[in-house]
């Protein structure tokens, strides 16, 4: 085993309650400083960022020899990306592991607003089925046009999971993708106004924030659905409470919120909506599947290699 001095440095940067849950493995591998005040922070190649602990312009200024941000999670809007950009620094997320989790999640919450699930499990735990007889119906999956906002690892996954139950899928993304057939909508609003249903699982960017506002839910109409998987800011909330409490969409079933962990109040009262607490993609399998990905990035960077889920900074 290399001697604590010859293995490569990596600064781990994690703002409380954001923590390492395989420090062990790591230290075997890497000397992990975990201050940006260490005499090693201007000498560290290598930064590993926990969560969505900011990495600001003024974080970067400290580490003039940085060359490589290690993520973890699926967004990376809490790392100055035109920062990264103008230094050369490359950045990597959680890629794939998350996928597979956050899709399922995405398709449960879906299923959840449109079959009344959690409403009718209230329902029934308050007592109401002898004395208010049958609960209202909800509404069948299979058939619904669904547009997903954002066709990457995630989105990818959601549109696999939605074929099989007979949906149309149509979706807006920064670019038009060659690699699969389903329609584009490159006007968000047009998307909007062809499907029943919007899965938002996009990157959260200046030009994303807000993407969902009052047009493009009344462009969805008065049966749509909003499930929302990807970050809170990427919806308009204020406008999401209004229409929903005015009838002017269906419901929602939300992973994210704005402000988190506060959630707006008015939410709490809707029986059409469901809410969940930021734990979409959040599973043992996800995780263990995400330490492998980050000793396979950091290694790869050490090793010259290509990194294995780079983000694209264009």
């Amino acid at each position: 085993m290399a001697a604590m001095d010859e293995l490569p440095l990596v600064l781990v940067h994690a703002l409380p309650p954001f923590e390492i849950s395989f420090k062990g493995r790591l230290q075997s591998r890497f000397q992990l400083i975990d201050s940006l005040d260490s005499t090693f922070a201007p000498h560290v190649s290598v930064l590993l960022c926990v969560g969505p602990s900011p990495v600001s312009s003024d974080t970067l200024r400290h580490l003039p020899s940085l060359q490589c941000i290690v993520g973890s999670s699926a967004g990376v809007d809490h790392i100055d990306l035109a920062e990264c950009r103008r230094r050369g620094i490359t950045v990597t997320n959680a890629g794939p592991s998350f996928c597979e989790d956050g899709a399922d999640f995405a398709i449960g919450l879906l299923i959840d607003v449109l079959r009344r699930i959690s409403a009718a499990d209230r329902y029934v735990r308050a007592g109401l089925w002898p004395m208010k007889g049958d609960y209202p119906l909800g509404s069948k999956l299979g058939g619904k046009r669904v547009g997903i906002v954002g066709l990457g690892n995630i989105g990818s996954e959601i549109a696999k999971r939605l074929v099989a139950f007979g949906c149309r899928i149509a979706y807006n993304s920064r670019n038009k993708k060659s690699s699969v057939s389903f329609p584009y909508y490159a006007n968000i609003c047009n998307l909007a106004a062809n499907s029943d249903i919007l899965i938002i699982c996009c990157a959260l960017t200046k030009e994303t924030h807000h993407l969902i506002n009052k047009d493009v839910m009344t462009a969805l109409g008065k049966e749509g659905v909003i499930i929302n998987v990807g970050r809170g800011a990427l919806i308009n909330e204020k406008e999401l409470v209004q229409c929903l409490e005015q009838g002017q969409i269906r419901g929602a079933g939300l992973d994210v919120f704005e402000n988190e962990p506060d959630v707006p109040k008015e939410l709490f009262e809707l029986e059409n909506v469901v809410l969940s607490p930021h734990k979409a993609i959040a599973t043992p399998e996800s995780f263990a599947s995400l330490q492998e990905l980050i000793v396979g990035n950091l290694e790869a960077f050490f090793s010259n290699k290509p990194l294995l889920s780079p983000v694209n900074l264009e």
